[in-house]
């Protein structure tokens, strides 16, 4: 399969970025190292797993098609919301290191939701998507983001599209998206990684950055948001999914709904982490020089 990132076949240019990572401070490569494993290899499958007693690849392989539409429509109504959120209350007062308290209002929606079942979820959907975008934000002005500028709030939705991952080499199909026919291997599956997955969303989030700008009031309906909402709701549905499938197990309930919402909110945090840790260190360093040792360090090359 095809790859986004692309190397010198004469070794040389690898060879010139080594170099230039080897600038990076002690620190600064642990921090991409530490990243790196939570870009690529955390799952919400296996943390469900774990809370259900059950394989991971059970819940992130077997989703009904009836809860995957269900899904699929409530994670871009969620995101939708949240985006409206994110525009008008991200550029306010400073935000505050709120982690602990968004998860422990996620646990309470989460409860609610197990209580209730999937008739639940237009409602608590949207609501643990707000909070988790809050604390997203929160995560982000932490590792330097300007939480005024448009860019930031878009940084913080893609959030809940590199959650849809379930280590790096899943496959996943995109609807309508424009992306040269190279990076295919039929035309329609995209090989998934932290950084291929950000140049599928980049166009659009160039696109709608630049709508944004020096705009006072924003329509939901432009489309170069209905486009990156449309892709971000895709992925961020998968997750969505898995959710769903941990919630219809006979007799979880409040105790499990509210286990389950924990590991959905503590899992786009850990995503959040590593994305902006990432996007620190590019403009410290350069984005070429944090995507080259980025994937050395994926490929097993740590020093």
């Amino acid at each position: 399969m095809n790859s986004l990132v692309h190397t010198d076949q004469s070794g040389s240019g690898d060879l010139a970025f080594a170099a230039e990572a080897s600038r990076l401070s002690f620190d600064d490569r642990e921090a991409l190292e530490r990243a790196m494993r939570e870009l690529e290899r955390t799952s919400l499958a296996i943390r469900l797993s774990a809370i259900l007693g059950r394989q991971a690849g059970a819940i992130a392989s077997i989703v009904p098609e009836n809860i995957a539409e269900i899904a699929s429509k409530a994670a871009e109504a969620a995101i939708r919301s949240s985006l409206n959120f994110a525009l008008r209350s991200l550029a306010g007062k400073p935000l505050k290191d709120r982690r602990r308290m968004h998860k422990s209002i996620a646990v309470l929606a989460g409860a609610a939701g197990g209580a209730f079942g999937i008739a639940s979820l237009p409602v608590e959907l949207p609501f643990s998507t707000t909070i988790m975008l809050r604390s997203i934000a929160d995560i982000a002005r932490t590792e330097g983001q300007d939480l005024a500028d448009p860019k930031t709030a878009l940084a913080c939705l893609e959030v809940f599209a590199l959650g849809g991952q379930d280590g790096p080499n899943r496959d996943i199909r995109f609807p309508d998206i424009d992306v040269p026919d190279s990076h295919f291997s039929d035309g329609a599956v995209l090989e998934t990684g932290y950084f291929a997955l950000r140049a599928v969303l980049a166009k659009s989030v160039t696109e709608a950055a630049s709508y944004l700008a020096g705009r006072a009031s924003v329509s939901e309906a432009a489309p170069a948001l209905v486009r990156l909402v449309a892709q971000i709701g895709t992925r961020f549905g998968v997750v969505v999914s898995q959710k769903l499938v941990a919630q219809s197990v006979p007799l979880i309930g409040a105790a499990g709904g509210a286990a389950i919402n924990y590991a959905f909110a503590d899992h786009f945090q850990t995503i959040a982490r590593g994305h902006f840790t990432v996007l620190r260190l590019e403009r410290r360093y350069g984005a070429p020089i944090i995507r080259a040792e980025y994937e050395r360090i994926r490929r097993g090359g740590r020093k």
